[in-house]
């Protein structure tokens, strides 16, 4: 008997839980899924699961999903409420994935289902608990675009601290316990790159070339973007805060010999727009720096709330 369960327990197969954030995709998700099974199939010891996340799609994408699942086993499906965001589905994925070692990958195909074989040797097979993409060029991408996003990385690798390179996204597979570490963390106002990098464990980077979109158009404006970025920032580092309060204290000064300048230097009625001007310009400042402050607060403000990261409205095959 003993010698049986043995045996079960080295044949037994790993399972990949693969799980994709979806938001208007009806056109790329039948490609994405033909090419995902297709290279799942390659894998030797290991079963897939697929858990695709609806963040409040206004197209199909909730009926081929349900086709999806009713069609292949393999195939679950929750769908939001309304849009909560790429994070909060992610988180979703996570929480209801089963696997022994967890994917995230765009339903775009940006991210190559190529390189899942690889992913699965270096975290079966060797030290690391994470084995991830790194994009390592953005062709076909708006140059614009491209400037802003290796700037933002710039800016938030020396802030924050963490590992969070430019062309490290969330295309990566991980251990169970990495999963479940992530998962460990609550937080309303989530910033799944930061995340990554605070939890740590080790991860080798898998260079890849940045492909075009399957089909559709991308979903992320250079207004969200931006608000990514701004979350991204304030949610991993206090250095806003701070420089806020040491800005103060020179705006103090300089408000101080400013005002000793004027009335050493400037006669009549010179002196009195000099200061007006003065006096908006520090105010103007101290507003931006104020705002910086008041975002941190109302961060704990929607953290006290506790309120869920995600609401289901539906769900199919688990």
């Amino acid at each position: 008997m003993d010698k049986t369960l043995e045996f079960k327990k080295h044949t037994q197969q790993d399972k990949i839980s693969i799980i994709v954030p979806c938001f208007n995709e009806e056109k790329a998700l039948p490609k994405f899924y033909r090419a995902v099974s297709e290279a799942v199939a390659q894998i030797d010891g290991a079963e897939c699961e697929f858990i695709f996340v609806d963040d409040g799609s206004s197209d199909r994408t909730p009926e081929i999903l349900q086709e999806f699942s009713s069609a292949d086993s393999r195939c679950r499906y929750l769908s939001f409420s309304r849009n909560f965001g790429k994070e909060a589905a992610m988180y979703a994925g996570l929480e209801n994935a089963s696997g022994d070692f967890c994917v995230f990958m765009d339903a775009d195909l940006q991210h190559p289902p190529a390189l899942l074989k690889e992913m699965y040797r270096v975290v079966k097979t060797q030290k690391y608990d994470c084995c991830a993409g790194l994009r390592i060029d953005r062709s076909g991408e708006n140059h614009l675009r491209n400037a802003l996003s290796h700037t933002f990385y710039k800016i938030i690798g020396k802030l924050c601290r963490l590992d969070m390179g430019d062309g490290k996204g969330d295309f990566r597979m991980m251990s169970r316990a990495m999963a479940d570490s992530i998962l460990e963390l609550k937080e309303y106002n989530r910033y799944m790159k930061g995340i990554f990098s605070f939890v740590g464990f080790d991860t080798k980077w898998i260079p890849f070339h940045n492909v075009e979109r399957a089909a559709g158009e991308t979903k992320w404006s250079f207004r969200s973007l931006f608000r990514y970025a701004v979350d991204g920032i304030l949610s991993f580092s206090s250095a806003p805060a701070t420089m806020a309060g040491s800005a103060g204290i020179l705006l103090i000064i300089a408000a101080v010999l400013a005002g000793i300048c004027a009335v050493l230097f400037c006669d009549g009625l010179t002196g009195i727009p000099l200061l007006v001007c003065l006096i908006l310009l520090l105010n103007g400042i101290q507003m931006v720096f104020i705002s910086i402050i008041g975002q941190y607060v109302s961060k704990d403000y929607m953290e006290s709330k506790r309120r869920p990261i995600y609401i289901v409205k539906k769900k199919g095959g688990f």
